[in-house]
């Protein structure tokens, strides 16, 4: 393999992942840990990659990833996650499901629900619900952001606000270590905002991959979530803060064997 393939082959795999890191790469190619420290060089100076301590990220600190790419991210965990939570959304309630690959994975898995309104601000969740002929769907206005289809701006986040739903489903580009929600646009942190105000109940769907990223703007903290879902164990001390917040945290296995698990309090 030549390294131009090569180096395809590690984006392909850090979007999948994440994070890669040297040894398991080098495993994966059989080649030494040299040539694929020059590889992760070589991506960080093509500002592909980000070098970190045996290994690299996605380079996510400034600006998102494209949303074709997200979409490709860990696509099993987020439809695993999607078919957890969407066992615990219940047949004739009303529910938000804002912008973000995750929330179009818990559309799909609301295709067999019946008698739901579902407001949202992604055209994405609204194409995909139309196929549920028990589902009522509302598309709050607002500027559309063309690369993600999604809603979002002052007209949005007045929209919102007249009404008020059992259930807000939503997501986020990042999760810090202690329990912060983070996007990266400032007009969709103020729309998700306004989502969770007028919420009777909050859910937060987000794969492993959020906690290796950052992101600038935040939303608010897991401590305002009632179920957080997400595909693979959380810290030790934010599992704990959890706890003491209230918020139950279920791990979607990603062969969806059986029912989610609670994280219990490690303390």
């Amino acid at each position: 393999m030549s390294q131009s393939e090569r180096l395809q082959d590690i984006q392909i795999i850090a979007r999948r992942d994440g994070r890669v890191t040297v040894e398991g790469l080098a495993r994966h190619f059989d080649v030494t840990l040299q040539t694929i420290r020059r590889d992760l060089t070589d991506l960080a100076e093509q500002g592909k990659l980000q070098r970190v301590h045996g290994g690299a990220i996605l380079p996510s600190t400034v600006a998102n990833i494209g949303y074709a790419d997200r979409r490709d991210l860990n696509e099993d965990g987020k439809s695993a996650i999607a078919r957890t939570a969407g066992r615990d959304i219940p047949n004739g309630c009303s529910l938000f499901l804002n912008i973000g690959t995750t929330t179009e994975a818990v559309a799909r898995a609301l295709l067999g629900h019946r008698d739901i309104m579902v407001l949202t601000n992604n055209l994405n969740v609204a194409n995909i619900l139309v196929e549920n002929p028990n589902c009522e769907i509302i598309v709050v206005g607002g500027l559309l952001r063309r690369a993600d289809g999604g809603l979002v701006g002052t007209m949005t986040t007045q929209a919102i606000q007249q009404f008020k739903f059992d259930l807000a489903v939503i997501s986020c580009s990042a999760l810090d270590e202690d329990g912060d929600m983070l996007d990266f646009d400032i007009q969709e942190v103020g729309v998700s905002q306004a989502i969770l105000k007028q919420a009777r109940r909050s859910f937060l769907v987000a794969d492993q991959s959020k906690f290796r990223r950052r992101a600038p703007a935040r939303i608010g903290s897991l401590s305002q979530i009632d179920q957080f879902y997400t595909d693979a164990p959380i810290p030790d001390a934010l599992a704990h803060a959890c706890n003491g917040w209230a918020t139950s945290v279920n791990i979607a296995p990603y062969e969806d064997r059986g029912p989610a698990r609670s994280q219990p309090d490690r303390a």
